[in-house]
């Protein structure tokens, strides 16, 4: 069976909502990691409506750290935790959201998380990410995935150590040009998503979607990977 675990950073939906909606349905994540989700007035009602209207629930995800889950009917989730990681003085506070799922017969454990512009930060953040999705993960015998804005570029030291720890899906299995920032001009590949052990990358790359929504919806473009058990 494969699994499709997107990411995707949805500038905390300022943009064209409708558009953004109708990507992330053209993208049809069975698992997505979103970034930049609405954290302040009516932050609740704006990502269960983002959840509804894409036919999904937010497994994973509180109020800080701009992070979140989504999952699609045919995924169970068997654990969600959100988790601060740590505090800089003048700089944004950060967090991963963790969901522990399992869909036919396969048990992912998850992360999203949105890296920081700071370098120290972003590395010593990235560290911590994948310590506690591992942690996670563990009781469940779950295999690792890790998905989100990277902030950095895949020759850049936190990429690369991520790469180390887990593989980079794209790298592997790419599938178009890989380019995720800026959407209407894109240059980088600064957003990603990292398998661990046991999953076998199948696909990874963009979405099939109307270039004008994909334009208009966000920022940023998604990255979508098909995995399945190795």
């Amino acid at each position: 069976m494969t699994i499709r675990v997107a990411t995707y950073n949805v500038h905390g939906m300022r943009d064209d909502v409708p558009a953004l909606v109708r990507v992330i349905r053209a993208t049809r994540p069975d698992i997505l990691c979103v970034q930049e989700v609405p954290r302040r007035w009516s932050w609740r009602r704006k990502r269960a409506r983002l959840a509804a209207e894409t036919g999904m629930i937010v497994a994973a995800g509180r109020r800080r750290g701009g992070t979140a889950v989504l999952t699609g009917p045919d995924v169970r989730v068997l654990r969600a935790e959100t988790h601060l990681l740590r505090f800089y003085f003048f700089l944004e506070r950060r967090a991963t959201a963790i969901a522990v799922v399992e869909s036919g017969g396969l048990r992912v454990a998850v992360a999203s998380v949105h890296l920081d512009l700071h370098v120290a930060a972003r590395a010593r953040h990235a560290e911590e990410a994948v310590t506690l999705l591992e942690a996670a993960a563990e009781p469940y015998g779950a295999a690792l995935v890790l998905a989100g804005d990277i902030n950095e570029q895949a020759h850049q030291d936190t990429f690369r150590h991520l790469a180390g720890r887990l593989a980079d899906c794209y790298a592997r299995a790419p599938r178009g040009e890989g380019m995720t920032f800026s959407a209407r001009r894109p240059a980088k590949r600064i957003d990603a998503v990292f398998a661990g052990p046991g999953l076998s990358i199948v696909s990874c790359g963009g979405v099939d979607a109307d270039p004008a929504d994909l334009a208009a919806a966000s920022d940023h473009l998604p990255v979508v990977a098909e995995l399945r058990a190795s």
